[in-house]
């Protein structure tokens, strides 16, 4: 594990492994740098795959107030340690923060999403204004359960049946630990809805991903985003939900940032 300070003085945890150009990851909710180790097994033939704890999540520091424009300075630092330009893979609240560091201008050499998570109109209910800070709430009362649990039914759109499962998996004392991240995921995503004209101004070549037995709603974000980027190309992954399987992922990452 190495770290690099972020402009504000946060210190930021990152890894990295493997053969080829630099491929930075950036990871949704409740995920750390540990999370994409499938994916990265898959990847590590073929690129130099740079993982890292976005700020409040595993090794990597917190500085206060957090901000959009703090996260993307974060991204920015790991990519200079990485060797500037990079490629970038950002999924769900990840591809969200490396759509915004394509939008403000970092040296990316080629950028690929899956599934950020805005909400286009009529596709579903926009999660309420008072979820923020319902999560700083439960965050200052310690109660990270309930914390996973709102953001999982209200904004992520899972049925509470669902989240009960989610308590059950092997993986549930490690999502405990990252779940007071998720307020900085709300607070990325501001009201959920699709910047259409600073998407639209990415000048990198993108590729879009999303998963064919995923949500519908987000599945039509995936495609809007990817019309409007000027230099997209639009990939569906035949039956896979909105965490899709590392080696499905990495054939179409493979694809898309090898020349």
């Amino acid at each position: 594990m190495e770290f690099v300070k972020s402009p504000d003085g946060t210190r930021i945890a990152w890894t990295s492994g493997g053969n080829g150009p630099a491929l930075v990851v950036v990871n949704g909710a409740l995920a750390d740098h540990t999370t994409t180790e499938a994916l990265r097994h898959w990847l590590e033939p073929h690129f130099t795959v740079v993982g890292y704890d976005r700020r409040a999540r595993g090794e990597s520091g917190d500085t206060r107030p957090y901000t959009v424009e703090r996260e993307v300075e974060d991204l920015a630092a790991v990519i200079e340690a990485a060797g500037s330009p990079a490629l970038v893979y950002g999924h769900s609240s990840g591809a969200v923060l490396a759509l915004e560091a394509a939008m403000r201008g970092l040296p990316i050499a080629k950028l690929a999403v899956s599934e950020p998570p805005y909400i286009l109109p009529g596709t579903r209910p926009m999660p309420g204004p008072e979820i923020n800070g319902q999560l700083l709430l439960l965050s200052q009362h310690g109660d990270e359960a309930a914390m996973i649990d709102l953001f999982m039914r209200e904004l992520v759109g899972l049925p509470g049946g669902a989240v009960r499962q989610m308590e059950q998996s092997a993986q549930w004392p490690a999502m405990l630990k990252l779940a007071p991240s998720l307020r900085y995921d709300a607070l990325l995503m501001g009201r959920f809805e699709l910047p259409q004209t600073r998407i639209a101004s990415i000048g990198v070549k993108t590729l879009v991903l999303a998963g064919g037995a995923s949500f519908d709603w987000i599945i039509s974000t995936a495609r809007t985003v990817a019309d409007l980027i000027p230099r997209a190309e639009y990939h569906v992954m035949p039956g896979q939900q909105h965490n899709p399987a590392p080696h499905v992922v990495c054939s179409h990452l493979t694809g898309f940032f090898q020349p």
